[in-house]
C-alpha cells in the first residue's frame, strides 16, 4: 500500500541536466485530483510531460524502462481500483498547427493534451465543420481516438486523419493512419493489441471547409424543429448538443462521474427482433444491416436504477447510464454498483452490458 499525502519530487540529481529540464517526477501522488468520479488511488510514481522530447527521454531513461506505466489524460473515462505501483504518465501536450489545406477541406494538427471540448468550439468558430455533433465530450484529443468517442450521430473516425503515437518500450515515434487504428463502435486497435504499448502525442482531424451539419439523430431533429432551425449551421448543431448534454448528464466539477459508465450494447438483429416482442418500447437504431445498437441508459432504467442511491454512490436522476460519486465513495463502491447493475440488466433482459469507463486494477 501506497503512502497518503506524501507527495514529493524525486531527487533527479543522477539525471542528465537535459532530462532534468524536461520532467519532474514525483512520488506517492494522490490521483483523486485527476480523475473526473474522483476516488482516492495512489500513484507511487507521477509526472506531468508537456512536449514530446520529454516524453522520449522518459521512456529511454534507464530509471524508467522497467517501470509499469499508465498513461493519463482527462482522465475522464477511469477507475482506479487500486493504487499504481508504478509511474503514471499524465500528458499535457498542447498546441494546433494546420498542416495541409485545400478547397473543401482543412487538416488540423492537435496536440494529445489539448481538451476535447475546447477543441471543437474552436473548429466551429472558424467555421470548419465535422465534429460540432460531439461537443461537451469530456476528455482530451490524446484519448478520442482510443474510444472513438462518438455522439448523435457523429464518431471521431468520420474526420480522423492520422495520428502520432510514441511507443513505450522503444521511444520511437509512429505515424497511425485510419485504416491502421480499426476503428470500431467505442473501440479501436489501441484498446486490444496495442493497448499500453503507445502515447498518443498528437491527433490529425479533415474537418470541412463547407460543413453540412448533420442532423440524422433523431432527438437532435426534434430539438431543431422546437426552436424552428430549419437550417442549421455547425454552430447550432454545437449550442444544441451542449443544451441537451448539460440536462441530460452532470457536470464533474459539481458531481463526480465518468459520463457512460458502460457501452450501448449492440445486438445482432435476430436477438433484437426476439426481445422487442416481450419489451415493445425498447428502442434500437440500426448498426449496418445484422446489427441494432440499443440505449444502455434505456436497460438500466428498466430495471430500476435510475437515479438509486446507496449511500455514496448512485446513478444519475436524469441518466441512468451515469454512476455518480456523491461524495467520498471509493472505488470499490462504485464498481459494485457497476457489478450490480450489470447483473439486473442481465437476469431481465440477457443482455452483457460492457463498461465503457477504462478500470484499472492491480490484478
Amino acid at each position: 500500500m501506497l503512502l497518503p499525502n506524501r507527495s514529493r519530487k524525486i531527487n533527479n540529481d543522477y539525471l542528465p541536466d537535459m532530462v532534468n529540464r524536461s520532467f519532474s517526477v514525483e512520488k506517492n501522488v494522490d490521483l483523486a485530483p485527476y480523475n473526473t468520479l474522483q476516488v482516492h488511488a495512489y500513484a507511487r510514481y507521477f509526472v506531468r510531460l508537456s512536449s514530446v522530447e520529454a516524453l522520449i527521454a522518459l521512456l529511454k531513461h534507464p530509471r524508467w524502462i522497467d517501470e509499469p506505466k499508465i498513461i493519463l489524460g482527462g482522465g475522464s473515462n477511469v477507475l482506479f481500483v487500486d493504487d499504481f505501483d508504478g509511474l503514471v504518465i499524465k500528458i499535457d501536450i498542447t498546441g494546433k498547427e494546420i498542416v495541409k489545406k485545400n478547397q473543401n477541406f482543412v487538416w488540423l494538427k492537435i496536440g494529445a493534451g489539448e481538451n476535447w471540448h475546447q477543441t471543437v468550439r474552436y473548429c466551429v468558430q472558424q467555421g470548419w465543420g465535422g465534429i460540432e455533433n460531439l461537443s461537451l465530450i469530456p476528455g482530451t484529443v490524446g484519448a478520442a481516438p482510443i474510444q472513438n468517442i462518438g455522439a448523435y450521430g457523429a464518431e471521431l473516425e468520420d474526420v480522423f486523419s492520422s495520428l502520432t503515437a510514441v511507443e513505450i518500450a522503444t521511444g520511437k515515434q509512429r505515424i497511425f493512419h485510419k485504416d491502421e487504428c480499426r476503428f470500431g463502435y467505442r473501440d479501436s486497435i489501441f484498446k486490444h493489441e496495442l493497448k499500453n504499448r503507445y502515447v498518443i502525442t498528437d491527433v490529425t482531424l479533415r474537418l470541412s471547409l463547407h460543413p453540412e451539419p448533420n442532423t440524422s439523430y433523431g432527438s437532435i431533429r426534434n430539438k431543431l424543429a422546437e426552436k424552428n432551425i430549419n437550417n442549421p449551421t455547425i454552430t447550432d448543431m454545437s449550442d444544441l448538443i451542449i443544451e441537451i448534454r448539460n440536462k441530460k448528464l452532470p457536470d464533474p466539477a459539481q458531481l463526480a462521474n465518468a459520463g457512460s459508465f458502460f457501452k450501448n450494447p449492440v445486438l445482432d438483429n435476430k436477438i433484437f427482433k426476439r426481445l422487442k416482442k416481450s419489451f415493445p418500447s425498447m428502442p434500437g437504431y440500426a448498426v449496418g444491416e445484422t446489427r441494432t445498437k440499443v440505449p444502455a441508459g434505456w436497460l438500466i432504467e428498466q430495471t430500476g436504477w435510475k437515479g438509486k442511491k446507496i449511500n455514496k454512490v448512485g446513478t444519475y436522476s436524469q441518466q441512468a447510464l451515469v454512476i455518480v460519486n456523491y461524495g467520498g465513495a471509493t472505488s470499490r463502491e462504485i464498481l459494485q454498483l457497476a457489478k450490480k447493475i450489470k447483473q439486473s440488466v442481465k437476469d431481465k433482459f440477457g443482455v452483457e452490458l460492457v463498461p465503457e469507463v477504462n478500470i484499472i486494477k492491480s490484478d
